[in-house]
């Protein structure tokens, strides 16, 4: 359960706030299973990492609310039902080796690591969140700063996750998967669930939740 001085000072991703914080905790994943997420991975690893941890200070009040929360660079933390639905779409299991496209400040990342994920790599286009995620982290994920759309790593993924919205999967998307892997990105029309078939991707459309555009490029600040 989450813990008062976790919140304050985002340096735990798990802690105690008694009876208190056990009820807030209790409803904000009643609140999400209200929502349609029935995924108890999913819901158990949202209780379990608070969001308030990796919130700016001015906002960690919302942290339980379905509510996406602004972050530096004009940036956001999505809502917490579109990434439970994300999430439970990536299907993740024990000792995968993940790719996050879209770091901001951690939050998604932590819970792909409760998840069972044994390797997180993400890549963060803006400098200042970069190292927000960082100090969130500790070191428990490799994080860089990239362009998600142009500078693909090296390869060998189970899973990749998009944090954003895009026309169209870019080719480095699907190379970088394992055979049997699996992509969730946000597209035009709603999400997008994609796998490696032939020398490209089939992709499937996902629920009409939006996200905002991945953007290209690399960015020390606006």
């Amino acid at each position: 359960m989450t813990g008062p001085d976790d919140e304050r000072d985002g340096a735990g991703l798990s802690g105690h706030d008694g009876l208190g914080g056990a009820i807030e905790n209790a409803a904000f994943v009643l609140a999400l299973r209200g929502r349609g997420t029935r995924d108890t991975a999913v819901l158990r690893a949202m209780e379990q990492v608070p969001r308030a941890a990796f919130a700016p200070a001015a906002y960690r009040h919302l942290a339980r609310r379905d509510l996406p929360l602004p972050l530096p660079c004009g940036a956001a933390m999505t809502a917490p039902s579109t990434v439970a639905t994300m999430l439970a779409l990536l299907r993740v299991e024990a000792g995968m080796r993940i790719l996050e496209i879209g770091t901001g400040s951690g939050y998604v990342t932590a819970l792909l690591l409760q998840l069972g994920a044994e390797a997180v790599t993400s890549l963060e286009r803006y400098a200042t969140l970069v190292a927000q995620a960082r100090a969130n982290l500790g070191g428990r994920v490799r994080i860089v700063q990239g362009d998600g759309l142009a500078e693909m790593e090296e390869g060998g993924f189970d899973r990749i996750l998009v944090n954003g919205a895009v026309s169209a999967p870019p080719p480095g998307w699907g190379a970088a998967l394992n055979p049997g892997g699996r992509l969730v990105a946000g597209s035009e029309g709603g999400l997008m669930v994609a796998e490696p078939r032939g020398q490209g991707l089939a992709i499937e459309p996902g629920p009409r939740l939006r996200l905002a555009p991945l953007v290209p490029g690399r960015a020390v600040a606006l």
